[in-house]
């Protein structure tokens, strides 16, 4: 049964999306104590990529920030598979983004934003966190962005 966190995604007209197999030797997601931590995660949809660039370039900003947003609700899919519920978030504790950046693109805290909106939204006052939107040269797959995520468990 769907709790209260997933109730809010369908709200927001969003469904979790199933968690996406690793592309490595990795876990999704890893669970220490209360805290988990999340892989990096990419844009995948149904096992793709539907962009593939760098932002500034072949990808908008705007493009790069949805597709951000994307990688969070992979990032919470990944949270769910180790801490069994999502209302189990006590809170998001940091975000760190990845933007394969155009070498002139400067606006990576702004694509970084489609994480971090829609955690809050997702989340309220849960979903505010501490942050990081770092600009690189090349992503796996040539992803435009990847986006990790840190969360606090409620003990059970």
């Amino acid at each position: 049964m769907a709790g209260a966190v997933e109730a809010k995604l369908a709200e927001l007209g969003l469904t979790l999306p199933g968690v996406v197999p690793p592309l490595a030797s990795y876990q999704p997601a890893v669970r220490s104590g209360v805290y988990v931590y999340t892989s990096g995660q990419l844009p995948m949809v149904d096992g793709k990529l539907a962009v593939t660039g760098k932002v500034g370039a072949e990808v908008t900003a705007d493009e790069a920030k949805e597709l951000a947003k994307t990688c969070a609700l992979n990032a919470l899919a990944a949270v769910k598979s180790v801490a069994g519920d999502l209302d189990r978030i006590a809170r998001v504790v940091k975000v760190v983004g990845f933007v394969a950046s155009a070498s002139d693109f400067t606006g990576q805290p702004g694509v970084v934003n489609g994480a971090s909106e829609l955690l809050g939204a997702v989340l309220g006052d849960k979903g505010v966190h501490a942050r990081s939107a770092v600009g690189v040269a090349v992503l796996p797959l040539d992803a435009p962005v990847e986006i990790e995520v840190q969360v606090e468990l409620v003990e059970a």
